[in-house]
Parts: C-alpha cells; structure tokens; sequence
C-alpha cells in the first residue's frame, strides 16, 4: 500500500495565540496518564492546539490524519506503523509481520501487542498524535484494538486523540482508571484574555474581543472569523476617509 505522505506529517498553520493553560494542561498529561483525548466539533481549535503543543515539546511526535477509507484495519495499521517510521526509521517491523501472519483473520489483541512490542524497542519518548480518530468510530475493531492498546502504552509514550465526539464507551471508561484525560469542547473555548491576546494580533481593542466572544461563545473559528470581519471593517472605513 503506498502512504500518502501529507497524513503522517505535523501541521504547519501557526497559531496566533498561545493558549497556555491548555499546553500546560498537555505537559502534565505527559505524566498522568498514557493518553488525552481532544474532543470538540469543528472548528474548535482541536487540530490547533495539537499541533502547537507537539511543536514545543522538546521530544519526537508522529502524527496520523485519519480518513474515512482507514476505516479497514489493515489500512489503519499501516498509517499507525508510518507515521511513527517517519520519526523513527525502521519501526513496526513486529506489528507488519504479525500483519502479514494473520492475513484477513484479524487478532486484534495480538496487533495491539505487536505494537506496543514495537515501542518498547526504542525508548526515546514520543507523543503520538492520532487525528478526526471519529470517523472510524463505527469500526467494530476499533474498541477492542484501543482497549487493549492504551493500558500497556510505555510510560515514555503519550497518545492524543482528536475527534468530534467522546470515543465508545468502554475507552471512555478507561477515564476513571487514570489512563485517560479528556479535554472537553468547553474547556477549547478561548478565554477572555486569549481572545484580547487574538485581537490585539489584528491590530484590534480589547472591547472588540469582549463583544465578539459574546457573540461566538469562544469558539476558535468563529472567533478568528470575527477577527478578520472587524478588522476588513475598519480597513475599510480607514480607506473611505482617507481616499
């Protein structure tokens, strides 16, 4: 199967704001527990916050882009293996084989331990991030791979898991174990000073923000929208008085 390469590569959109509660919160997660699901609908700033939280971490990050054809298992797996080869060359030697094993007779356990086997191997730390994981929800190998997968992540591993919707219930209870963190769609909402701070980055008042998140409720998009309407505004109000 050939990769599409654009899937296992970072984002490279920089944010304006720095939203620092939130890295902070991600930074302690690296500690807590094996994994922090990101949950929001779009334009939460989800994919975002990943991708600004991986690029100031000091260690090595893979990043998988899911899309709906990864629905297959086989298809899943390969990306899972890539996207950590693309940082660390050779990896999933293990996990490819005992794919190759079972043929279309799936042991998804059996994967997971493969897998993980892989990982242990090399013990530089790594965040693994896992995007729009929602749009194979409905795979029904999906719960039992995840369920085996996250209690036996190495220590030195995090995963992050962005998606529109809270996972299947039995990963959701891993939530009470300790071995997942949640990051809710309330707690993507930009605060009062992040929204000054994303203002002021377009040349705008503090009221303005005030009155935008108002309107918006926080939302990352919607908030940047805003931005960009009021600033075009006066813009063009500017070039009508001095015109």
């Amino acid at each position: 199967m050939k990769i599409i390469t654009s899937k296992v590569m970072i984002p490279q959109e920089i944010p304006r704001v720095c939203r620092q509660g939130l890295l902070d919160t991600l930074r302690e997660n690296l500690l807590s527990c094996q994994a922090t699901v990101i949950n929001g609908r779009a334009g939460t700033g989800k994919t975002t916050l990943a991708a600004d939280f991986v690029r100031r971490h000091a260690g090595r990050a893979a990043w998988y882009k899911i899309d709906a054809p990864d629905m297959s298992l086989s298809v899943f797996m390969e990306y899972l293996v890539a996207s950590v080869a693309h940082v660390r060359p050779g990896f999933g030697s293990e996990t490819l084989a005992r794919q190759l094993q079972l043929s279309g007779e799936f042991n998804i356990p059996a994967l997971a331990e493969a897998y993980i086997y892989d990982l242990e191997r090399q013990p530089e730390p790594l965040i693994l991030v896992i995007d729009d994981l929602h749009l194979i929800y409905d795979a029904d190998w999906l719960v039992p791979f995840f369920h085996r997968l996250l209690p036996l992540m190495p220590a030195n591993i995090h995963m992050l898991i962005l998606g529109r919707g809270m996972p299947p219930a039995p990963l959701w209870r891993l939530r009470s174990k300790q071995r997942l963190f949640v990051i809710t769609e309330q707690m993507l909402a930009f605060t009062q000073t992040e929204a000054e701070d994303l203002f002021f980055s377009y040349g705008l008042s503090a009221e303005d923000a005030s009155f935008s998140l108002k309107q918006t409720g926080g939302r990352a998009a919607d908030l940047h929208e805003a931005a960009i309407r009021v600033s075009a505004s006066l813009a063009s109000a500017t070039c009508v008085l001095n015109c």
